[in-house]
């Protein structure tokens, strides 16, 4: 499951996604294996994002990872903070 601090960075980022109209509602699931926070443009979708903690993985690829919607991996890591770097808006701008 994830920790109070854990919760505590996730949820200041999904914040500001939130104040920005871009980001609309999420879900915590604690499943046998792994904690999954989905993040969801609208809530009868599917999530956009999923920030995944898989305990049996923190030796080998890292503890937490960033999945998008189509299932691709689109980081990983040891640190949360540093996995959740991919949101940073320099990564999401569109270049006309």
């Amino acid at each position: 499951m994830w920790d109070r601090r854990e919760l505590d960075t996730i949820l200041r980022l999904y914040g500001h996604f939130v104040a920005r109209g871009e980001w609309k509602d999420y879900a915590i699931d604690g499943l046998k294996d792994q904690a999954v926070f989905s993040i969801f443009r609208r809530h009868s979708e599917m999530p956009m994002y999923s920030v995944i903690k898989t305990p049996a993985d923190a030796n080998r690829q890292g503890l937490y990872k960033v999945v998008g919607m189509d299932g691709q991996i689109l980081k990983r890591g040891h640190d949360l903070a540093q996995v959740l770097r991919i949101f940073d808006k320099k990564r999401f701008q569109v270049v006309d």
